[in-house]
């Protein structure tokens, strides 16, 4: 990897993501050597991902080159490859351009989309984990309002216009939002010879609420807001099977669609070499003690989604969202420093400082420890906080200017087929 040798203990960090852009910020003044390797050269703001996927923002506005993150950094070093496997016992790690020692490693890889083993979902449905992805949905829905001008087959038609989001989590809510509000007031004037009334967004839910993770009014509000946008929602329903055409669900509900979207959970990313009974198997996140230390390990950590603290409070580890990743990287740092010194490491804390979705323009749910709010305050509350923590000052204008002329002009500039996208059920009706 032409890794200089060095004196400094070698840190190396697998994944670019919250965790580990949170742990590299904090090493940033400390005699080590740090290695970043992810199979991207870039960082994703996944909480934006939706905006990317229905036209609002380019990929790029979203995304941050990793090696900027570094840059100026003594001793800091960026290598592009794919993790392959962990030699824990030669403390090494594997990847497609060769192999690396480490003294301490950090495996912060993040989340994959979770199809709980159901193959032909996985090859059927659309899934919106980074920026590729959501290119490819954007293309896919655009692509289905082309088709179905071309077709005079009623049923092929509705089909096309038929849009299933399986997850009722923020993922799919907001999303549903931002498909509804393309329904309302942009697509009609892109297809005047389509009738876009037509057109149907569907959430459907395996349990009694939406957006369960957050208070009792905060579910009620936003499923009182996606009604109001047309959105049907489906509760205590499971999607079973999807063949490309037909959804089949637990119930005797079926939808005829050929765009499936699934938000319906995650699980970690992990990575090959540990023993198994670090794991937590079904949930593919690595069993992490409280300082973050992966167990039977004394040099591997991980961090953020991929990890699992359990805890009385949390049995099933911390949230799978930014900000515990982002204090455990934080955190993790200083416990870098004190294991390296011999001092004493400190347990990991998590500091909630609330959760939030939007449903829409001028409609969204906050909810703060000691307050919870909806509607147009929360919206702009969102909107604060989502720039805030995106990465570098370009970023946040070309975010923030798009936003006000998308709300001024009530448009969507990036409606943009740049990589033609044919999904795998494409087939002749």
């Amino acid at each position: 990897m032409n890794i200089p040798r060095t004196s400094f203990p070698r840190v190396v960090v697998i994944g670019g993501g919250f965790a580990g852009i949170s742990l590299i910020k904090s090493l940033k003044n400390c005699e080590l050597q740090v290695v970043l390797i992810d199979k991207n050269n870039y960082h994703t703001f996944q909480p934006l991902l939706y905006q990317v996927a229905t036209g609002g923002l380019e990929p790029d506005s979203i995304a941050f080159p990793l090696r900027k993150v570094i840059k100026d950094i003594p001793n800091f070093y960026f290598r592009l490859a794919d993790v392959l496997k962990i030699d824990s016992l030669k403390c090494e790690v594997e990847t497609t351009i060769g192999n690396l020692k480490y003294d301490y490693l950090v495996i912060a890889t993040g989340s994959n989309t979770n199809f709980f083993g159901n193959k032909n979902i996985e090859k059927f449905s659309m899934s919106m984990k980074d920026v590729p992805q959501s290119l490819n949905l954007r293309s896919l829905i655009l692509e289905n309002f082309e088709d179905a001008l071309l077709t005079s087959n009623f049923e092929e038609r509705n089909s096309l216009m038929n849009f299933v989001i399986v997850g009722g989590g923020p993922t799919g809510v907001e999303l549903a939002g931002a498909l509804a509000e393309m329904k309302k007031a942009i697509l009609p004037k892109d297809y005047p010879d389509l009738d876009i009334r037509q057109m149907q967004i569907n959430i459907v839910q395996g349990g009694d609420r939406l957006l369960k993770t957050m208070s009792l009014k905060a579910s009620e509000k936003s499923e009182d807001f996606l009604i109001d946008l047309g959105v049907n929602i489906w509760k205590n329903v499971h999607v079973l099977d999807y063949d490309g055409k037909i959804v089949k669900t637990s119930t005797d509900l079926t939808f005829n669609a050929s765009t499936v979207i699934w938000a319906a959970g995650v699980n970690g990313a992990k990575v090959d070499g540990l023993e198994s009974d670090c794991i937590v198997e079904r949930a593919d996140r690595f069993k992490v003690n409280e300082y973050n230390l992966v167990k039977g390990y004394e040099n591997i950590f991980a961090i953020g989604d991929v990890a699992c603290m359990e805890l009385l409070i949390f049995p099933l580890g911390h949230p799978m969202m930014a900000q515990p990743a982002i204090q455990q990287g934080k955190h993790l740092a200083t416990n870098i420093i004190a294991k390296i010194t011999n001092n004493p490491m400190k347990p990991f804390k998590y500091k909630d400082k609330g959760s939030m979705a939007t449903i829409g323009r001028n409609k969204a749910v906050v909810d703060l420890k000691n307050w919870k709010f909806q509607g147009v305050f929360a919206w702009f509350v969102w909107m604060f906080v989502h720039l805030f923590s995106l990465i570098g000052f370009r970023n946040k204008a070309v975010v923030f200017f798009n936003w006000v002329y998308n709300y001024i002009r009530f448009d969507r500039e990036t409606r943009l087929i740049i990589r033609p996208y044919k999904h795998k059920n494409k087939e002749s009706f």
